[in-house]
């Protein structure tokens, strides 16, 4: 089957997609996006979190089916959806899916030339630079789905509590840290936030 959908703000098509095959594994292969991680491919570790319309979700687990007409955000088009956010929602973020595609846009979607073409500043968004900052990076490996994971509490919590940070970041495993540095990292990353506003 096909699958048309949109990836990090540009429309994409997946052909020859077989039924089974995993939202995770069309973004690595098909994509060339390999920032989503495939280790346990049972939505038990974290490491593959993506959002999609908005919401974070286990990519492992979702069929490529599911994406139809729909919108993911992975690791790789963070800092070009902070920088939307900022610009077009300040202060409120895409967390309501008002910025996912619509049912009656993806009826209406047709194959193009891909006219929308991503930012790419070379900035980071606000979580990846606190987690740098803060020095939560060890070897990567579950780095991409906390950024993910960090970056939808913040847009939907701008000044969570520690409670809050770890019920967010509990779908996702390090075995490298004991997590304070990334947990340093989300209040870094909020503590930032707040200055700017």
């Amino acid at each position: 089957m096909r699958v048309n959908f949109t990836v990090n703000g540009r429309k994409q098509e997946a052909d020859d997609v077989w039924e089974g095959e995993s939202l995770l594994y069309v973004l690595r292969e098909r994509m060339g996006l390999p920032g989503s991680k495939n280790a346990c491919e049972q939505g038990e570790c974290g490491s593959c979190t993506v959002r999609l319309d908005g919401v974070t979700v286990c990519s492992c687990l979702v069929a490529a089916g599911q994406v139809e007409g729909r919108e993911v955000v992975t690791v790789e088009g963070l800092a070009d959806f902070a920088a939307h956010r900022s610009e077009a929602h300040p202060g409120s973020g895409c967390a309501s899916g008002a910025c996912g595609t619509s049912l009656d846009q993806a009826r209406r979607w047709e194959a193009g030339p891909a006219a929308e073409q991503p930012r790419d500043t070379g900035e980071l968004s606000p979580i990846q630079q606190a987690f740098i900052d803060a020095g939560a990076v060890q070897c990567g490996f579950c780095t991409p789905g906390l950024l993910v994971a960090a970056d939808e509490l913040l847009e939907r919590n701008p000044e969570p509590s520690d409670a809050d940070i770890r019920e967010a970041l509990s779908g996702n495993l390090c075995r490298c840290t004991g997590y304070e540095k990334i947990l340093d990292a989300v209040r870094l990353a909020a503590a930032r936030a707040e200055e700017t506003v």
